[in-house]
Order: structure tokens, then sequence, then C-alpha cells
């Protein structure tokens, strides 16, 4: 359950990573 709740947080920081990358 714990696995699922860092899931979904880590889900905005990759997205901020990706687009850093991208950018």
């Amino acid at each position: 359950m714990k696995t699922d709740i860092q899931k979904q947080g880590f889900t905005l920081i990759e997205i901020l990573v990706v687009a850093t990358i991208i950018a």
C-alpha cells in the first residue's frame, strides 16, 4: 500500500524531470 502512495508522489517528480530533460 505504501508503494502506491510513493509511486503517485514520484509521478509528479518524474514528469518535472522528463520535462526538464526535454526542455
